[in-house]
């Protein structure tokens, strides 16, 4: 039973990780975009695909 609730607990914690970077880089694209940094964007879009985030 230990072990599961840890492995649950584990799995939740990837996953809130998982979604907090997924938040975290779409911020960062709105903010490149608003600014027009356009290399920026286009290394932040690099990233989203290296996360396979998009």
């Amino acid at each position: 039973m230990m072990n599961n609730n840890r492995k649950e607990i584990l799995k939740n914690a990837a996953a809130n990780h998982r979604d907090n970077l997924r938040k975290s880089l779409q911020h960062r694209m709105e903010a490149a975009r608003a600014t027009g940094d356009d290399q920026l964007l286009k290394n932040l879009e690099a990233e989203a695909a290296y996360l396979k985030m998009n």
